[in-house]
């Protein structure tokens, strides 16, 4: 079956290279020619061309920034965060590859719901280093670390 797939994360550097080796990777494995397309900060790499996208059976995005899905109306579109693309990549093909066999079109939502459950059943300290790594996420930030330290120390000294 032919795939494509777009990654995308705000920074473009780490989540979404290491999100599309995975999905070509597992793609590969399980058989499936995949064409995966790069998003970020620096613009986009091995860019999706009409001839690819009309080629494809199923979609893949992994992106924490907004994608659109436009170009690939009449496709079925499995869309999940970075996340997936990094630890769940079987399971967005096997997505991808249900959804087109049954003749789905359309974006399907793989929320992080599943996600947090197969966090959940990895070993405490991978748990931990999970919730470190989303808090920067947070608005604001947190006060104790970072810039936020530093300002602190500056001003008052």
């Amino acid at each position: 079956m032919k795939l494509v797939a777009v990654t995308s994360c705000p920074t473009g550097i780490a989540h979404s290279q290491m999100a599309a080796e995975n999905l070509e990777t597992t793609a590969k494995e399980m058989g499936h020619e995949i064409k995966v397309e790069v998003q970020g900060a620096m613009g986009a790499e091995n860019e999706l061309t009409a001839d690819d996208i009309a080629a494809a059976d199923a979609v893949i995005i992994t992106a924490d920034t907004a994608v659109q899905t436009d170009r690939f109306e009449g496709k079925p579109v499995v869309q999940g965060p970075v996340k997936a693309g990094v630890n769940r990549a079987g399971e967005m093909v096997e997505r991808a590859v249900e959804a087109a066999e049954a003749g789905e079109s359309g974006v399907i939502s793989e929320g992080s719901g599943s996600e947090t459950e197969a966090d959940a059943e990895t070993d405490e300290g991978d748990a931990a280093a999970t919730s470190e790594a989303e808090e920067p996420t947070k608005r604001g930030g947190d006060p104790e670390k970072g810039i936020f330290r530093r300002l602190r120390r500056w001003l008052s000294g």
